[in-house]
């Protein structure tokens, strides 16, 4: 448990439910609560190093549109009364924007960056398509303690049932020629001609993508970056791709292998560990294509996939 969900949750058992019931009992059941959004408590990943900003005690408190209207500013007065009266706490302006009182249209719009149509509990493709993945990890971390309305969960659920099928299949076909193009290709013929800095931004971008693969393969939203290999480890059940992704991380590009080496496309540098290792992550991703049935084959180089996969998108509706 965090340290950060398990505080925000006690204050709400033991300061903001009370105050709800006794000042607010007709929206008792109309209120939720919870503590979710922006910030390493959210994701359970707040330590002795994050609290050196942006930490304290808070609960955020959603309401409809229409009940917003009617007591949003008496109840924003009564909770922020409880988070001044709370020992020890050090709130910034931008923490106490992500905590306290605010719509469910709002919570969500506010951190998918479109206008979320949670009446009706609809999204469309084009707005999955532009929807990035840290923000959508971000929308449905930490907990909700209470929501008997139903209205916040229910939006949710919606994302939490993950991207619809052509719009999974396109990302995976937009990471597997990232991820191609920046190690299976760029990076050598970068080192050919001894640029390295150019390589190491290959190296890099290769990276990402293959963290990207991984949570499109789970079916998980990616957190933001600095979180995204710790998220990775935690689903990495045989651990076998979060150790490459550590090694390909940890892995030099090293000139010396390519002296006077001729670039050739069809022949591999299996001498130097970037190209080695990324070979591997192929193929570890290969068998996670063959798992969800994208493809039978097993040739690592992934640009093959992307075009196999494009053509299954042509006879969906």
């Amino acid at each position: 448990m965090s340290f950060g969900i398990d505080s925000s949750r006690r204050f709400y058992e033991n300061e903001v439910a009370p105050m709800i019931h006794a000042k607010f009992p007709s929206y008792e059941g109309r209120i939720a609560v919870g503590i979710v959004g922006e910030g390493s408590d959210c994701f359970g990943y707040d330590d002795f190093v994050s609290r050196d900003h942006d930490f304290g005690t808070g609960v955020c408190l959603w309401l409809t549109d229409e009940d917003i209207q009617i007591i949003g500013s008496k109840l924003s007065e009564e909770y922020d009364l409880l988070v001044s009266q709370q020992k020890g706490n050090n709130l910034t302006r931008r923490l106490s924007e992500r905590r306290g009182v605010m719509s469910i249209h709002g919570f969500y719009s506010s951190i998918l960056g479109y206008n979320c149509n949670t009446r009706d509990m609809v999204i469309d493709a084009e707005d999955w398509n532009a929807m990035d993945h840290n923000c959508l990890a971000t929308a449905v971390n930490g907990e909700v303690f209470r929501d008997d309305l139903g209205k916040f969960t229910a939006f949710r659920k919606l994302l939490l049932n993950y991207y619809p099928d052509k719009v999974w299949k396109s990302r995976i076909v937009n990471a597997l020629h990232k991820y191609s193009a920046a190690l299976q290709v760029n990076y050598a013929r970068c080192m050919s001609r001894g640029d390295v800095v150019a390589a190491r931004l290959c190296h890099f971008q290769g990276l990402e993508a293959a963290m990207e693969l991984f949570f499109l393969m789970k079916k998980e939203y990616p957190p933001y970056y600095k979180w995204t290999y710790r998220r990775l480890t935690e689903l990495d059940v045989s651990g076998t791709f979060s150790r490459l992704i550590k090694e390909l991380s940890e892995a030099d590009c090293d000139i010396s292998v390519w002296e006077g080496r001729e670039y050739r496309p069809d022949i591999l540098n299996m001498n130097d560990r970037v190209v080695f290792l990324s070979e591997q992550l192929a193929g570890c991703v290969v068998h996670m294509l063959r798992q969800y049935d994208l493809t039978d084959k097993l040739d690592p180089y992934l640009e093959r996939y992307v075009d196999e996969i494009l053509d299954t998108l042509l006879f969906q509706s």
